[in-house]
């Protein structure tokens, strides 16, 4: 096992993690993905079918595939 210093200064900043360099690499390539910001109509739409999925008033799988119109 390989020892380590850490500086002062480092450790004073606040908080420290030590990972490595590999995981890092897939930490900071998770930053730039954009994040899903759903506009005031979808938000409605979120809370109207949470409200439809309390009052178990749901579509089966057929009755959703016939109300979109697909055919089997």
């Amino acid at each position: 096992m390989n020892t380590i210093t850490i500086p002062k200064k480092i450790a004073q900043k606040g908080d420290l993690v030590l990972i490595p360099l590999k995981e890092y690499e897939e930490l900071r390539g998770l930053k730039r993905v954009r994040e899903f910001a759903p506009s005031a109509a979808q938000k409605k739409a979120l809370v109207r079918a949470e409200k439809n999925l309390k009052r178990r008033k749901t579509l089966s799988y057929n009755e959703l595939v016939s109300k979109l119109g697909f055919t089997s």
